[in-house]
């Protein structure tokens, strides 16, 4: 497994799935509020918005939490969210990338910190580690959506950077700028996406040794676990031995 870390992989490393499926909708709900709070409740006409709602239907969110999540965004209720952006390390040398949404600033930094130092990490300063990484578009595909050939082509012809496909799937990378014309291109031909977002790519990849991946995996998934925390990008690759190792 490599860098950026998608809902499901977490999921599909821990038990209690049912906790898991609820912390997952709560925080997808909470992109989608805020989403439609900085534009309009159109996903056809907000790029953000369209890529908070694409994510929450491939994890099969039902589409009433959808639209309640929407309709809240224009209700006097909302908690006023900010988005906060953490960098660090992990063990191995791993360089993390974590973002947040928070309504509570001091909690979620104190969190933050506390799950690194107990993982074996450690909390850096801004730009610590961002300068290792491109801020990219990045558009997801199941395998089932065509062969390595079909996809490559079809990104070239939208006008994507670069596609990486495996027995998991397709990650079909961008300009940022470029994101929402190339996922639009690519649904033409492809279908509907799995995600459609902004994301870090790793410039030079860290491979991570068996006595270092169970402590880094950990850190990840403690990570996940906090309601504040949307995603964690690293640059760290798990090899299938040392996956299969861990269990």
């Amino acid at each position: 497994m490599a860098g950026h870390s998608k809902f499901k992989n977490i999921m599909h490393r821990k038990g209690a799935q049912d906790k898991k499926r609820s912390a997952m909708f709560s925080k997808l709900s909470r992109e989608i509020t805020v989403a439609a709070k900085m534009g309009t409740p159109d996903p056809d006409m907000n790029p953000r918005l369209r890529a908070a709602v694409i994510a929450a239907k491939a994890q099969s969110m039902p589409k009433d939490n959808i639209q309640r999540a929407i309709d809240k965004a224009s209700g006097g209720d909302v908690e006023n969210y900010e988005e906060i952006r953490y960098e660090g390390f992990g063990p191995g040398g791993v360089s993390l990338i974590v973002e947040a949404l928070t309504d509570n600033r001091n909690r979620t930094a104190t969190n933050v910190r506390t799950i690194f130092s107990k993982n074996g990490g450690n909390l850096g300063a801004s730009g610590s580690v961002s300068h290792g990484f491109d801020r990219m578009g990045l558009i997801e595909y199941a395998a089932k959506a065509g062969d390595a050939e079909k996809v490559f082509e079809a990104a070239l012809e939208a006008g994507a950077e670069d596609v990486q496909s495996d027995e998991d799937g397709h990650e079909v990378w961008t300009a940022q700028d470029t994101l929402h014309e190339v996922a639009k291109a690519l649904e033409a031909v492809l279908g509907e996406p799995e995600g459609a977002k902004l994301a870090w790519r790793p410039q030079t990849m860290v491979s991570v040794a068996e006595g270092d991946a169970g402590s880094l995996l950990k850190l990840i998934d403690s990570l996940d676990d906090d309601d504040d925390v949307q995603t964690v990008s690293g640059n760290y690759e798990v090899s299938d031995e040392v996956m299969e190792k861990l269990g």
